[in-house]
């Protein structure tokens, strides 16, 4: 009787709430046992003493079919009562609104960092498998790191820039403090080295995916292993779905394009999925010396994350097949 075939291993790197999409889609179409997303936590910041790690929260979330499908992030029918409450101590302007279902993820996540002396990578796989998550979630790094955004006005912490001043200021430049410190965590290395597949999911690559790979050592890592590295634009047609990717682009002098995503991930990536509004720019990105996939990739609903998914695995696939 022959050997059974073995199933491929696949990382998704992934932050926001592009790349929570097509996690859930992949998720759908491959065992869970076999993704591991690897999730952006320079958005991380503390607010009322608590940890909140965004990008992570999303992804969870969105895995554990409890994403608010309206806006992509936080929990599906959260009350806001404690919000309130703290508005009436006068503990909070309202600018940054966490729900309780979501306050519950806060404080376990804090009271096990604090007391319990957990690493973030040991909480967020907790966390993940209580509300049951099968497929792995991994932070980027274990140690802290900071997005920082250097405007007109100033530097404003990301959440700042983000949420409160609704990405209008002008990006003059992202930094990330603590990255000098951070390091790939064993479980992410490992996971890594072991990928058939690697798949950049469609997130904002200067301040989502550009934080995993200026984590010390990332990109080495991803460069030692084998697989075939598959970045998704999260342009389409020079725009950004949601959120300020095309909008920080242009004012850090990127050419707002999937080209110009392609450019941003040249040496590490070696093929690109783009939409067919972007598809004359094919010839451009393989002159870059990637392959090229121009499909629908707008996920309007479950249906498109799961037919999505399907394309860039089989794609991803087939481009592993090439190189071999």
């Amino acid at each position: 009787m022959p050997a059974a075939k073995r199933r491929p291993k696949i990382v998704a790197l992934a932050g926001g709430v592009g790349g929570a999409k097509l996690a859930y889609g992949l998720a759908a179409v491959i065992p869970s046992e076999d993704l591991t997303v690897i999730v952006n936590t320079a958005d991380d910041f503390t607010m009322f003493g608590l940890r909140i790690c965004p990008d992570l929260d999303t992804v969870m979330y969105t895995l554990a079919g409890r994403a608010n499908a309206s806006t992509g992030w936080g929990v599906a029918g959260d009350k806001f009562y404690a919000m309130a409450m703290l508005a009436d101590y006068g503990a909070t302007d309202g600018w940054f609104n966490i729900g309780d279902y979501d306050f519950a993820t806060h404080i376990v996540r804090t009271q096990q960092l604090r007391e319990a002396g957990l690493s973030l990578t040991d909480v967020t796989a907790e966390l993940a498998a209580s509300i049951g998550v099968q497929s792995r979630i991994l932070p980027m790094c274990n140690e802290p790191v900071r997005t920082v955004i250097h405007t007109p006005n100033g530097k404003l912490n990301f959440q700042v820039y983000f949420v409160q001043r609704q990405q209008q200021d002008t990006v003059e430049g992202v930094e990330f403090f603590g990255i000098e410190k951070a390091r790939p965590t064993e479980e992410a290395r490992q996971a890594i080295l072991a990928a058939d597949v690697i798949i950049f999911c469609p997130s904002n690559p200067i301040v989502s995916i550009g934080p995993i790979l200026a984590v010390p050592g990332m990109r080495e890592l991803l460069l030692e292993s084998s697989a075939p590295k598959v970045a998704v634009s999260p342009l389409v047609g020079g725009k950004a779905l949601k959120g300020p990717a095309d909008k920080m682009m242009a004012s850090l002098g990127h050419e707002v394009s999937a080209y110009g995503v392609a450019r941003l991930y040249a040496g590490t990536v070696n093929a690109m999925v783009i939409d067919h509004a972007d598809a004359e720019q094919d010839d451009s990105i393989h002159a870059l010396g990637m392959q090229v996939l121009a499909t629908d990739a707008v996920m309007h609903d479950e249906a498109d994350r799961t037919r999505f998914a399907h394309e860039v695995l089989d794609f991803a696939l087939q481009v592993r097949h090439n190189e071999m």
